[in-house]
C-alpha cells in the first residue's frame, strides 16, 4: 500500500489563539484515552501533529505582523480523500474541539462528516518534497511484522540450539510460525523489500550531466551576486531565548522517537526560488530512485520527513519524525548530508554563511545547531502509531518476514538468524 503525507493549514481566529493552545494542551494530556486511541483504531495513520504558528513564538526574528494559523500534518496509508473522510468521521469530537477556534469552521450545531471533510480539504497545501523511510509498509503491516518478529524471538529463546545448523533452525522457526493461525496471512500475502531503481539512477545521472552547465551558472550567480550580501546567522546556542528553548524541550524525548517542526522565510528573488525548487526536485528523484531502504543520505533514523512551501513560496516548513535525540539527529544530518541541507536552507533568510550554494552552512555545526533551534516550532500535539519501533526495526522486521518464507542456504540462514 502506498504511503502519503498531507498538510492542512487553517487560519485561527486571532482572539481565540490562547483558547486553542489550551485545548491542544488538554488533548495532549488526555491523548492516550482520546485522539491517540482514535488514530490507533483507524490503523492508517503513521504520524500526525498539530502546530500553531504565527502567534508570537514562530521564527523569533520575524517582525512582520502575521495572523495565527493551525497546521495539521498527517502521514498515512492510502489516498488523501479516504484518509480525511475517516478522520472526519471517527475523530469528529476532537476535530470540533480544535477547529471551533478556527475561521469559517462549520457551526457545531450543523457540522457533519461531509462538511468537516470539505473544510479540511479546502485548506490542504502542497508538499515540496517527501521522504518515507519504509515505503510500501502500511501501519497494519508494520504491526503484524512486529508481532511476527516477537513470536520468533520468543520461540528461539525458549530452547537451546547447540549443534543445530542454521538452515535447520530456520526450518523449525518457519514450521512453528506457520502452525500458528495468527500468521496464516504469510502464505497469502507476499511482500518484497524496496530496491534501488538503477535505471532511474542512470536517467537521473544523464539529466544532471545535461543540466550541468545550467547548474554551474546558477551556483556562480548565487555565490557572486547573493551570498556575499546575505545576512548570516552568527548566534550560538547560549545566545538564544532560554524560555523558548525550554518550551521546545518540554515536547521532546517522551518516547524512543522524536518530532521536529521548523519554519523559515525565503530570501527574496527569482534566483533563490529557482535554486530551492531545483533542490526539492533533485531530492524527490533521489528519494524515489535511491533512498528507498530506510536511509536518507546514509541517515538510518528518519521515518517520515518533508518540506512544504506556502504563502506564495515565501516561507518554508520542514517536518520530521525520527529516532533518538534532537542533537544526534541533526548531527547525523551534518555528517551525512550537510550539502543537501545547505543547498535547501541556504535559500532561506539568516542562515549560517554559505559558499557556492552547498558548502559552509550546515557544516558550521555550532551556528547551524543554534539556527535549527532558533527556527524550530513547538509541536503542540504529536502522534506516532508505533512509538517503540525504530525505522531500522521496521525495515528489519520486513526482511525477517521475507526471508522466513524462503528456503535458505546455510550462509543465508545464518544471516537470517542475525536479523533476530
Amino acid at each position: 500500500m502506498k504511503q502519503n503525507s498531507t498538510t492542512i493549514l487553517v487560519p485561527v481566529i486571532p482572539e481565540k489563539v490562547q483558547d486553542l493552545l489550551d485545548q491542544l494542551v488538554e488533548i495532549k494530556r488526555n491523548s492516550q484515552e482520546g485522539i491517540s486511541k482514535e488514530f490507533d483504531s483507524l490503523s492508517i495513520i503513521h504520524y500526525a501533529r498539530w502546530v500553531v504558528i504565527d502567534h508570537g513564538k514562530s521564527w523569533i526574528d520575524d517582525e512582520q505582523k502575521r495572523n495565527p494559523k493551525l497546521l495539521f500534518v498527517i502521514d498515512y496509508d492510502g489516498e488523501e480523500g479516504e484518509m480525511v473522510h475517516k478522520v472526519s468521521e471517527n475523530s469528529s469530537t476532537i476535530l470540533d474541539l480544535v477547529y471551533v477556534f478556527c475561521e469559517n469552521y462549520p457551526p457545531l450545531n450543523t457540522v457533519t462528516t461531509a462538511s468537516r471533510k470539505a473544510y479540511l480539504e479546502n485548506h490542504v497545501i502542497k508538499d515540496a518534497a517527501v521522504y518515507i523511510g519504509a515505503p510500501g509498509r502500511s501501519v497494519l503491516q508494520i504491526r503484524k511484522e512486529k508481532k511476527l518478529r516477537d513470536f520468533i524471538r520468543n520461540f528461539v529463546d525458549s530452547r537451546t540450539w547447540e549443534d543445530v545448523s542454521p538452515e535447520t533452525v530456520h526450518k523449525k522457526i518457519k514450521e512453528q510460525v506457520l502452525s500458528n493461525a495468527e500468521f496464516s496471512y504469510l502464505k497469502a500475502e507476499r511482500v518484497t523489500t524496496p530496491r534501488i531503481n538503477y535505471f532511474g539512477v542512470v536517467i537521473l545521472g544523464i539529466c544532471l550531466l545535461a543540466l550541468l552547465p545550467f547548474i554551474l551558472v546558477l551556483v556562480l550567480i548565487v555565490h557572486f551576486f547573493y551570498e556575499r550580501k546575505d545576512e548570516n546567522f552568527t548566534r550560538k546556542r547560549s545566545q538564544l531565548d532560554d524560555e523558548f528553548l525550554t518550551d521546545l524541550e518540554k515536547y521532546e524525548d517522551f518516547k524512543n522517537q522524536n518530532q521536529f517542526t521548523q519554519l523559515v522565510d525565503m530570501k527574496e528573488g527569482t534566483i533563490r526560488l529557482i535554486a530551492i525548487k531545483f533542490m526539492f526536485l533533485l531530492s524527490n528523484f533521489l528519494i524515489k530512485f535511491i533512498f528507498t531502504q530506510g536511509k536518507l543520505m546514509g541517515i538510518p533514523t528518519i521515518h517520515f520527513a518533508k518540506w512544504v512551501m506556502f504563502e506564495k513560496n515565501s516561507r518554508v516548513l520542514f517536518f520530521s519524525n525520527f529516532d533518538g535525540s534532537w542533537q544526534q539527529y541533526l548531527g547525523d544530518f551534518i555528517d551525512n548530508s550537510g550539502w543537501g541541507l545547505t543547498g535547501i536552507f541556504s535559500n532561506t533568510k539568516v542562515f549560517p554563511k554559505t559558499n557556492f550554494l552547498i558548502t559552509g552552512g550546515a557544516y558550521k555545526e555550532e551556528y547551524f545547531l543554534a539556527w535549527s533551534r532558533n527556527s524550530e516550532l513547538v509541536t503542540n500535539f504529536w502522534y506516532t502509531a508505533y512509538p517503540d519501533l525504530s525505522i531500522k526495526n521496521v525495515n528489519n522486521n520486513t526482511r525477517i518476514r521475507v526471508q522466513l518464507m524462503k528456503t535458505l542456504s546455510k550462509r543465508r540462514a545464518a544471516k537470517f538468524l542475525k536479523l533476530l
